[in-house]
């Protein structure tokens, strides 16, 4: 028993002292106005280089970014709020500018993607809100809740055109448990949710490929990328970005520099598979975008 104790006592003075050192890094970042470790780089993705992004900084209204998808018509971002149920469009190439619509009431808005000229938005709870905005002042939503019971948490949705599906990932589901990540999957066309888990994501595989243990995977956002069709989930809790096949086989695990990523929750890709991570300001000056350009090498 007392051997027990003292396992438990280190156990919590480890992470105690990783979380202290991962504030000391953020805060010296912030106040030198870049990273703490200006010699550190961390691997990337083939095609990005995840240590250099071009950065563009957000007013204050988006101070709690919580989910962005791309929008090709224009080159802009559309964008969420987790505090309360407004559309932003972000337009980042020229002149930083902001539009805004509210198609909803309540809070702990959490990602949002795009199918033709419909929204898609989850709650934490699991609830899906679909809207349009025709006029900016007649917003029309409908929402959905999933039909499983038990505790649940979501952050991410994402578009997986192959299935014609919308993929909802747990961040924190009860019948999960440590080692897996259950994702659930939405018709978009019937407009219904299917009735269990259409994949799972293994966290002991994400261990393996990362070489050390980690208390739980929970993903705060995530999308196909265009290019290679590979899943890119990324975790803010972990601060990793983790790279699987469509049916949630993991590939790949990169560890992230918790200064540049202070708070990621919200993954797109453009087109060409540029890819989009926002952060909230997390208390750390301002909200940003991370744009990773992306080069396209040769398969083998």
């Amino acid at each position: 028993m007392v051997e027990e104790s003292l396992t438990g006592v280190f156990g919590v003075c480890r992470n105690l002292l990783f979380r202290v050192t991962t504030v000391l890094m953020i805060f010296l970042g912030v106040a030198c106005g870049g990273s703490a470790n200006k010699e550190t780089t961390y691997p990337s993705p083939e095609g990005y280089n995840i240590n250099k992004p071009v950065v563009t900084k957000l007013p204050p209204m988006l101070d709690e970014i919580s989910g962005i998808v791309f929008y090709p018509k224009d080159r802009s971002l559309f964008a969420i709020h987790d505090e309360r149920g407004w559309l932003y469009k972000i337009l980042i190439d020229k002149k930083l500018t902001v539009e805004q619509w509210k198609y909803s009431t309540g809070a702990d808005f959490e990602d949002v993607t795009l199918v033709d000229s419909t929204f898609f938005s989850i709650k934490s709870n699991g609830t899906m809100v679909a809207f349009r905005i025709p006029k900016p002042d007649s917003p029309v939503a409908k929402s959905f809740h999933l039909p499983e019971g038990g505790k649940k948490e979501f952050e991410t949705i994402y578009l997986d055109s192959s299935r014609q599906q919308l993929m909802m990932v747990c961040k924190d589901c009860e019948s999960d448990g440590k080692d897996k990540t259950s994702v659930f999957g939405f018709d978009y066309k019937q407009m219904k949710f299917l009735d269990s888990p259409v994949l799972t994501i293994d966290a002991k595989d994400i261990e393996k490929k990362l070489g050390d243990k980690i208390a739980k995977f929970k993903p705060s956002a995530g999308a196909i990328q265009p290019k290679t069709g590979e899943l890119f989930l990324i975790s803010s809790v972990n601060k990793l970005l983790v790279i699987a096949e469509p049916d949630g086989k993991i590939k790949d695990v990169f560890e992230l520099d918790p200064v540049l990523f202070k708070q990621p929750e919200g993954l797109t890709f453009t087109p060409e598979g540029d890819l989009l991570i926002s952060n909230e300001s997390a208390g750390m000056g301002p909200a940003t975008i991370l744009l990773f350009k992306y080069k396209e090498t040769p398969r083998q």
